[in-house]
């Protein structure tokens, strides 16, 4: 999957996930925020692989983590835009 669409995939993955933020998710252009939702839809991507293939639970239960992580992530960036700037 190619970046771009890979961080729209994110995108609306995470405004489904995210109801309350649906709106600013959408309508974000902030290349920090663009960054966290191809990190999301990536690890969404290989938890979903590692799923399907019935490989380690740990590795699934990791990954799940990640996904925590970055909506956790998301939720502040939208919350406080100044987030991004601390953080990159």
């Amino acid at each position: 999957m190619a970046r771009s669409n890979r961080r729209e995939a994110g995108r609306r993955r995470l405004a489904m996930r995210l109801p309350q933020m649906r709106k600013l998710i959408m309508e974000t252009r902030d290349p920090w925020q663009l960054e966290l939702f191809e990190a999301y839809q990536m690890a969404v991507e290989a938890r979903d692989a590692v799923r399907r293939h019935r490989f380690n639970s740990n590795l699934v239960r990791e990954y799940d983590e990640t996904c925590s992580e970055i909506e956790r992530h998301v939720i502040r960036a939208m919350r406080e835009p100044s987030y991004a700037q601390r953080t990159s």
